[in-house]
């Protein structure tokens, strides 16, 4: 079984009750944050887009649909998956938050992890 629920939030949000396992899932640091601040789980860099996507989305207007490709095919590499596969080990059975300092949330790699992670649940069709 997967994941109860799974979730994207801002990591400058606080923390809430129903967030189960919260993980960051960008390669880094949420600028102005103290690590005691987001009560995480795990940070998980390695199912964060590659420091070039990131740059390329944010500083070089990267429109989102090739953002999200490119995202894709990095998760489809031998590491993208294992880095999927353990961040849905690390989940199964647990309500999921995923952490990013991206703004907005829709345009960050969260909604896409959210699509991929339950595809290779043990147990999803």
């Amino acid at each position: 079984m997967g994941p109860l629920r799974i979730q994207g939030r801002r990591a400058y949000d606080p923390p809430s009750d129903d967030d189960g396992m919260r993980v960051l899932v960008d390669r880094l640091w949420p600028r102005g944050l103290r690590k005691d601040e987001l009560d995480l789980t795990a940070w998980d860099k390695d199912v964060a887009p590659s420091t070039e996507l990131r740059r390329a989305l944010h500083h070089e207007g990267l429109a989102y649909e090739e953002f999200a490709r490119r995202y894709r095919a990095e998760l489809d590499s031998p590491a993208g998956r294992a880095a999927l596969q353990a961040l849905r080990e690390r989940a199964d059975g647990h309500d999921l938050t995923l952490l990013t300092a991206t703004k907005p949330l829709e345009r960050s790699a969260v909604p896409i992890l959210i699509d991929l992670l339950p595809e290779g649940a043990q147990g999803h069709p």
